[in-house]
């Protein structure tokens, strides 16, 4: 179990720092299932980056090696910044805007071209675009000192 530091003023865990853990716990669990070959159709499509792989999440997502250590990554890097509570609100609001700016990016790519490396389809865009808002949203709008009830 995750032990929550505590900061100057708080009394426990702010909401913040839950919904940073949450965060962070579902991106581990997506990172990992997008390894999984029975959670992850045309798994034996699956290259290290760049459009031509063919491994879909759920038989919807576009996922690669490259793709599935972001969620990795992200998953930990949001568990770390639960720990506190500015760092948790920190992560959430990067970690939001870095998400709407692979919207953007998803927006933008042509999805059939090499500069599609990540890779991403229409499922992926609209995904990026809720975990965008969402986490930004959270993370704005939690309180530091609030502490969780």
């Amino acid at each position: 179990m995750v032990h929550w530091a505590r900061d100057s003023g708080s009394l426990g865990n702010t909401a913040a720092q839950v919904a940073a853990a949450l965060v962070g716990l579902v991106f581990l669990v997506v990172g990992v299932l997008g390894f999984v070959p029975a959670v992850t159709t045309h798994h034996d499509q699956m290259t290290f980056a760049g459009h031509g792989s063919g491994a879909l999440l759920l038989n919807v997502f576009a996922v690669s090696v490259l793709h599935n250590l972001v969620h990795l990554a992200f998953g930990v890097v949001g568990l770390l910044a639960a720990a506190s509570p500015p760092a948790a609100r920190l992560y959430l609001v990067t970690g939001g805007v870095i998400y709407l700016v692979i919207w953007l990016y998803g927006l933008i790519v042509d999805h059939g071209s090499a500069a599609n490396f990540i890779p991403v389809n229409a499922a992926d865009n609209w995904l990026h675009l809720g975990l965008g808002v969402g986490m930004v949203a959270i993370g704005l709008l939690t309180n530091p000192r609030a502490a969780k009830t």
